[in-house]
């Protein structure tokens, strides 16, 4: 076997995890609200919205910050944001309701949404979708479909991956994850502080002392997805680790830690791929950079251009788009020693060598823009001046993203 192996599944496919999607009524007819119980309580480790204004549910949980988690729940088509002292109120009694469920203390329950903001919700219809969910509960690739799609909003596709994996002490562990996220996307979530909503599963054990590694996997995958760049107020990102396969400590075991980033990785590319009205998947590749930080931020100012994104969308091989959006990165980087190279399908194209353009024909441009003319993009650039790297994911810019937005909530 592998070491990581991507499986079929989700995040009832590590032992001792059961999931729900029901629909509540807070939507019309679609599922709206899923649940997610661990047998046991798990280790939570759980990455925030950095952005100032947060929603209810952040709120309470950034206040309570329990290291452990028994179940979570999660309702859409309402974010229960800047909703006041209401929202908060709603926020607990969703935990509370949960709690009462499942017999659980309401500390051990952690609590997200995300739809429209400034809509308070139906506390009735919640608490409703609450007991049916509860009742609900069990594990398997139905019960996996089913919360995916609860979490849903303008999504189009369910977004779950799973992996298992041999540690180094012989344990077989398993991961699951689910996703939600489509537009309003630009995750900055940080550990101790149209939304990315993410559950992320294991029977692994880990310790308090893996927050600062989830930290580092949560930068280097969900934190370099772009949709649109706007950060959302309901950001959160939660990863439950309940001990049921009975192994050693996986902090710091490499197996463990690549089998997460894996999942994490594919995760992230699904979120970018799904962007509202998208019909190209960026990915972004900065090498030669200054420091990581520096990478980090040259892969974001390119796929947040709405200039790149628009020629990436209508296949047209304007590059000096791309240097552009280097060159108002604010970082360092050498124009004499740039290169830039555009990869599509099965043609990777070098465009810029020493700051000066490899072709100037046109039969050329036009081999750049067969390149562009695929599914998935990819957009190479060495900075020139270090050895720190980064990659990102992002999409095109459409039509239907600004059909989209402007009628999200009408």
């Amino acid at each position: 076997m592998k070491m990581v192996e991507i499986i079929d599944g989700g995040v009832t496919t590590p032992q001792g995890f059961k999931a729900a999607g029901v629909h509540s009524g807070v939507k019309y007819r679609s599922l709206d609200l899923g649940l997610l119980y661990s047998e046991v309580p798990a280790s939570a480790f759980v990455g925030y919205t950095s952005n100032n204004v947060k929603a209810a549910p952040v709120q309470v949980m950034m206040k309570e910050n329990s290291e452990k988690l028994s179940a979570v729940v999660v309702n859409s088509g309402n974010a229960n944001a800047l909703t006041g002292r209401r929202g908060i109120e709603d926020a607990l009694e969703m935990k509370r309701a949960v709690a009462s469920a499942l017999n659980l203390d309401p500390l051990e329950v952690g609590v997200m949404s995300t739809g429209l903001i400034g809509r308070f919700l139906d506390m009735h219809k919640i608490r409703y979708g609450i007991s049916r969910a509860a009742g609900a509960l069990d594990s398997g690739r139905e019960a996996d479909g089913l919360i995916a799609q609860a979490i849903m909003t303008t999504d189009t596709i369910k977004k779950e991956c799973a992996a298992r994996v041999r540690l180094q002490d012989g344990t077989l562990v398993y991961i699951g994850a689910i996703s939600k996220g489509s537009g309003m996307i630009e995750p900055h979530m940080k550990v101790l502080h149209g939304t990315t909503l993410s559950l992320i599963t294991t029977d692994a054990t880990l310790s308090p002392k893996f927050r600062e590694t989830w930290q580092s996997i949560l930068d280097d995958s969900m934190n370099m997805v772009s949709v649109d760049g706007d950060q959302s107020t309901n950001d959160t990102c939660i990863l439950m680790a309940n001990g049921k396969a009975n192994g050693k400590c996986a902090d710091d075991d490499p197996e463990f830690i690549d089998a997460l980033r894996t999942v994490m990785t594919r995760i992230a590319r699904t979120i970018a791929k799904d962007g509202e009205g998208a019909t190209k998947l960026i990915e972004v590749q900065v090498t030669g950079a200054d420091t990581k930080d520096e990478a980090r931020k040259v892969v974001k100012t390119i796929i947040n251009s709405p200039l790149v994104k628009a020629a990436i969308f209508g296949s047209d091989p304007n590059y000096g788009r791309i240097m552009m959006a280097v060159g108002n990165s604010g970082c360092k980087f050498s124009l004499d020693d740039v290169r830039l190279t555009i990869k599509g399908g099965d043609m990777e194209v070098p465009i810029l060598d020493s700051g000066a353009p490899i072709f100037q024909e046109e039969r050329a441009v036009e081999v750049v823009r067969m390149a562009m003319d695929n599914k998935e993009v990819t957009i190479m650039v060495d900075l020139g001046v270090g050895k720190e790297s980064a990659t990102g994911w992002g999409c095109d810019l459409t039509y239907d993203y600004v059909r989209i937005n402007a009628e999200y909530a009408s």
